[in-house]
């Protein structure tokens, strides 16, 4: 078994980072290059940045937050807002980005994925996915950091990205986002189950056997916002419950423990 990846996400509005729940009633909570530094120092696998508004105002401003963090961060970061061509997939790819999260652009456009994809190769192309629950069962892709109904079903999208090239997909349940209840195992599960690309679950962590739920319904990792940024957990922490569950966890250098 791979290990399981935890991964710091950062939401970006304007200068700051910030959180909500169910993606709305934004708090800011700090400094993005003050919190990433902190969160690879601490042993985060990963770096995940969303611009929050960057679709909705038609604008990518998180370039210079990235080229700065790639200055002394040295693990994979993703960059999501805003990123509507692969032009836009470029120039993120070259402040210090390594992969890339499209939601709305690929909604739109969904040709997108292919030519990310085939430009920049799969591993670089995330699927981001913002999921609700539908009334009849299921769940259905939204929009514009949740505003937005798509009218997708969630797998069957997913499904659809993963023959267009998409390498990874970010699955954020909106309904659990910030909520501190534990991620929606069942859309996990039916995610991780379709798809042959490895899952990031996303929303809802709140405790340390949280991230074990997560692995045990297919997720290959974890981002983790709310617990972080408030104190609630340690990375530590995080780190040292997924061995005691057995789990395999990538091994800090003493540098950058």
């Amino acid at each position: 078994m791979s290990n399981v990846r935890i991964i710091a996400r950062l939401d970006i509005k304007g200068p700051n980072v910030i959180k909500g729940i169910h993606l709305e009633g934004l708090r800011v909570v700090g400094d993005p290059q003050e919190l990433a530094r902190r969160y690879y120092e601490e042993g985060a696998d990963e770096l995940i940045y969303m611009d929050t508004v960057a679709s909705l105002y038609g604008r990518n401003n998180i370039h210079d937050i990235v080229r700065n963090a790639a200055r002394d961060i040295f693990v994979p970061m993703t960059v999501g807002g805003g990123i509507r061509s692969a032009e836009d997939v470029r120039d993120v790819l070259r402040a210090g980005a390594d992969k890339v999260a499209i939601n709305t652009a690929a909604i739109a456009r969904p040709e997108l994925i292919g030519e990310v994809a085939r430009r920049f190769g799969s591993q670089c192309m995330v699927l981001s996915v913002e999921a609700k629950k539908t009334p009849a069962g299921g769940w259905e892709a939204y929009t514009d950091n949740g505003r937005e109904a798509s009218g997708r079903d969630v797998v069957e999208w997913c499904r659809e990205a993963v023959e267009r090239g998409a390498g990874e997909i970010l699955l954020t349940s909106v309904d659990r986002d910030g909520t501190q209840k534990g991620f929606d195992l069942d859309l996990v599960e039916a995610v991780a189950r379709h798809v042959p690309i490895p899952v990031i679950a996303s929303g809802g962590m709140g405790k340390l056997s949280h991230l074990s739920e997560a692995v045990d319904h297919g997720a290959d990792a974890v981002a983790v916002a709310h617990v972080l940024h408030f104190g609630k957990l340690s990375l530590a922490d995080i780190r040292d419950s997924a061995r005691a569950h057995g789990l395999g966890i990538r091994e800090i250098e003493a540098e950058a423990a």
